[in-house]
């Protein structure tokens, strides 16, 4: 049984349980060469679905969920946080982002289809290679150039996918037993830091960046599947925003020259004590977008490695779930 009880957006931020998610707006990278992790430019704004019925796509209104705006090849990162150790499902399109597989709402070890938090801080794009992955890049259904429409052969769910799963009472009793548990605020969350037809967006496969998806060395036995939280995040083309919403979506991102012109940080994250996952075989041989749609780039100024960080170590905000 899937749970919808607890899944909210507060401040931009889609709640889960004690699981929330950040989609962070970000640099694209370019699609040759090994790149570093670009830094967050702020969260996209998120809306419930179920509170545009006069205008949002019957199709969403019975997926339920949240929707935000993204700009074609626009690239986006997922930002995670926990209060407790639990397991987050990402779907592409309900394609699994982790093991290329087809979406399941259960949790699978080999391969293992989740990734396991607070382990793993954020995921920036699809799983696609020893040490790094491929950028989430914003781009047309129908292009062809979805990570849905190479892997399937079909465009049809597009959007984000999340299913949260928390640990059992017994795990759980005995992971507070030898934790320090942390604070949380008032969010409820760990204290740290009519639409335009045929608009809707999936993500693609954009340039490579250093990147690991943690191996989880619990068992599966320690979730409780029967009290998972589901959402379905729909991505609207600017024009399908403002069509459904009202709303003027935000400005275009800097490109990446001229934040690498001016000296500002990217970031370098490594986590000596876990293990990457092998990278899929099914998404290692998407191609990326520059690749499906025949555009051609410009050389680009290198990063300076002196500015890569090394890091380290239910009410009217309830979200609907639907068919999907």
């Amino acid at each position: 049984m899937t749970s919808t009880a607890h899944v909210e957006i507060v401040g931009d931020r889609l709640i889960l349980g004690s699981v929330s998610v950040d989609f962070q707006r970000t640099l694209r990278i370019p699609e040759t060469g090994l790149h570093p992790l670009p830094p967050g430019l702020g969260r996209f704004p998120l809306r419930r679905v179920a509170d545009y019925p006069d205008t949002a796509p019957a199709e969403w209104l019975n997926r339920g969920g949240v929707m935000l705006p993204i700009y074609q090849r626009e690239a986006m990162w997922l930002s995670f946080h926990s209060a407790e150790p639990a397991a987050l499902q990402v779907g592409v399109g309900k394609v699994c982002a982790v093991s290329g597989l087809p979406w399941i709402d259960h949790l699978v070890g080999d391969p293992q289809n989740y990734v396991a938090l607070p382990d793993q801080p954020w995921l920036d794009g699809i799983n696609a290679g020893d040490g790094f992955i491929r950028q989430f890049v914003a781009v047309p259904m129908g292009s062809g150039a979805t990570v849905e429409g190479q892997v399937t052969g079909q465009e049809t769910h597009g959007g984000v996918q999340l299913r949260a799963v928390g640990l059992n009472e017994e795990a759980l009793a005995a992971w507070r037993a030898v934790e320090e548990v942390p604070e949380v605020c008032e969010e409820g969350m760990v204290a740290c830091m009519a639409a335009p037809a045929g608009a809707d967006m999936g993500l693609g496969a954009g340039g490579r960046m250093r990147q690991e998806v943690y191996a989880d060395d619990r068992p599966l036995t320690d979730y409780d599947q029967s009290c998972a939280l589901r959402v379905f995040v729909h991505l609207c083309s600017a024009a399908q925003w403002t069509a459904i919403t009202g709303e003027v979506p935000p400005p275009s991102p800097v490109d990446r020259d001229a934040y690498v012109e001016a000296g500002l940080p990217w970031f370098d994250y490594y986590d000596a004590d876990a293990s990457d996952l092998a990278p899929s075989d099914v998404l290692s041989k998407v191609k990326s977008v520059g690749h499906m749609l025949g555009v051609h780039e410009k050389p680009f100024v290198p990063v300076d490695s002196k500015t890569v960080i090394a890091l380290g170590g239910v009410g009217a905000d309830s979200v609907t779930d639907g068919a999907w």
